[in-house]
């Protein structure tokens, strides 16, 4: 795994080569005229992003606008929240209508329904993990939530139901409910207390709950092993925890990046989450968890090409002259 530490993290994710090489695609781009049709012919992929539970695809209006603003197509697609299965069998369809090379990025459960998804779809080139669940084949999410202390989802290990959840009757079983954050709990779970109460508020008031299944059906796959992945720690995450983000990146072998936020760190650091994208999107290599590090022939023509080279000598002046770790 590869550990990317500072307290601008989200300032210096996109190194000046990836920002470069962005910006000559969006002139490309914007001479052609715009829009998604135009981006996929000049070699973007397209970023798939993916919610996760007590969210819904709006939290990813500003990463969405940013990308785009850079000439990449993008689908913020809905996340049923009813089964693990059932939600990635509705993500691989989605993903099969879409040409060409594919980012493909979940935040909390919607890792886990990315990992599934993923499988077996040549055309996935990345997965990010944005505060979100890595699970391998035959684990659920609810106990790797449980594996290290940090989630503020309850406060009493031995209640049937986590404290900071409602439960809301769909139907006579047991198992047949809704789980909401509780309303006076959001803030402090979802957002760790980063955002003004109104706007938490609202988002409280809109989040789309989950069911238990989802969070307690096993994985059938593990994309992460045979697709790069890059994972963004967030190190006051009191839905998942910050141990387990870390624990889940480490052992996925990912380019990690760890960010000052909440779980819900699309809400209050949305730039961070963007350059991470960018990065996979531009497939800075990271290792694969268990195949070993891969390699790839990356065509570049005469700007691209000279816009790395000067990003690399950037780099490495940069590490000549800084003080830093």
């Amino acid at each position: 795994m590869k550990l990317i530490r500072s307290p601008l993290t989200h300032r210096i994710l996109a190194p000046a080569a990836v920002l470069a090489v962005a910006t000559a695609g969006t002139a490309v781009a914007s001479e052609r005229g715009g829009g998604s049709a135009e981006s996929q012919d000049s070699g973007k992929p397209t970023v798939v992003l993916v919610h996760g539970a007590w969210a819904d695809a709006s939290g990813w209006n500003e990463v969405s606008e940013s990308l785009r603003a850079q000439g990449y197509p993008v689908v913020a697609t809905a996340n049923p929240l009813r089964s693990l299965s059932g939600d990635a069998a509705y993500l691989a369809a989605r993903l099969k209508t879409i040409k060409g090379p594919i980012v493909l990025v979940g935040h909390s459960y919607g890792g886990a329904v990315i990992t599934n998804a993923a499988a077996g779809n040549p055309n996935v080139k990345s997965l990010v993990y944005i505060a979100a669940f890595v699970p391998d084949k035959g684990e659920d999410t609810l106990k790797l939530a449980a594996k290290f202390p940090g989630s503020h989802l309850s406060d009493d290990p031995d209640a049937p139901l986590p404290t900071a959840l409602d439960a809301v009757p769909l139907g006579s079983g047991p198992t047949d409910v809704d789980l909401y954050i509780k309303p006076d709990k959001f803030s402090d779970v979802f957002l760790s207390d980063r955002l003004d109460k109104a706007k938490a508020a609202v988002l409280a008031a809109s989040q789309r709950p989950v069911t238990p299944v989802a969070g307690a059906e096993p994985s059938k796959a593990a994309a992460w092993k045979t697709i790069p992945s890059w994972y963004l720690v967030a190190t006051d995450d009191r839905t998942i925890g910050t141990e387990n983000l870390r624990y889940m990146a480490k052992r996925a072998g990912s380019t990690t990046v760890e960010v000052d936020a909440p779980h819900a760190v699309l809400e209050t650091n949305p730039d961070a989450v963007t350059h991470l994208i960018l990065q996979a999107a531009h497939d800075n290599r990271p290792s694969l968890a268990k195949t070993g590090t891969t390699t790839r022939t990356a065509a570049l023509g005469g700007a691209a090409a000279l816009a790395v080279a000067a990003g690399a000598v950037l780099v490495i002046r940069t590490r000549r002259s800084g003080s830093g770790a």
